[in-house]
């Protein structure tokens, strides 16, 4: 599939609300949702619509039943590849995304794999907080921030 669609991926997702917060975001700003098995939950989970409202039938989702799958099939390129980590060397304020970015995030618990983390290792990221008393940010909330600071300049 080779689509100039910007895409938020979401690796072993847990949580069903935040999978449906996500693709409400992904509605918003017409983006793919990748969902990356295992999933934590049953996709047709009520939590999930109720989290995405009326907006999850016109989710542009795309599930892969593993990492090396979505990889195989999709043969993204390493510039396409935005791995979000509370650790990541760089501040995502600082790349230029290209419009076909996949915007990536792990578990809510545990993040990326690590063997995801050490073959992409250059390209991760992460989202600047100021308070030394939070670790990280809400899976739906980082993912919705990366998205549209992925898009500035693409948004009128």
């Amino acid at each position: 599939m080779a689509d100039k669609r910007m895409a938020i991926v979401l690796v072993q997702p847990e949580i069903p609300g935040n999978t449906g917060a996500v693709g409400r975001t992904c509605v918003a700003l017409d983006l793919e949702l990748i969902l990356i098995h295992p999933l934590g939950f049953q996709i047709s989970d009520k939590r999930v619509k109720r989290s995405g409202l009326d907006y999850w039938p016109h989710v542009q989702l795309t599930e892969y039943r593993g990492w090396d799958h979505f990889v195989t099939e999709r043969a993204p390129r390493r510039n396409q590849m935005f791995l979000f980590e509370e650790f990541g060397s760089r501040s995502f304020y600082e790349p230029d995304y290209p419009e076909d970015a996949f915007l990536i995030f792990g578990r809510e618990t545990k993040g990326i794999p690590q063997e995801i983390i050490a073959e992409w290792q250059d390209r991760l990221f992460h989202l600047p907080m100021r308070s030394d008393h939070i670790r990280s940010l809400n899976l739906a909330n980082s993912a919705t921030a990366a998205a549209y600071q992925a898009m500035r300049g693409k948004l009128g």
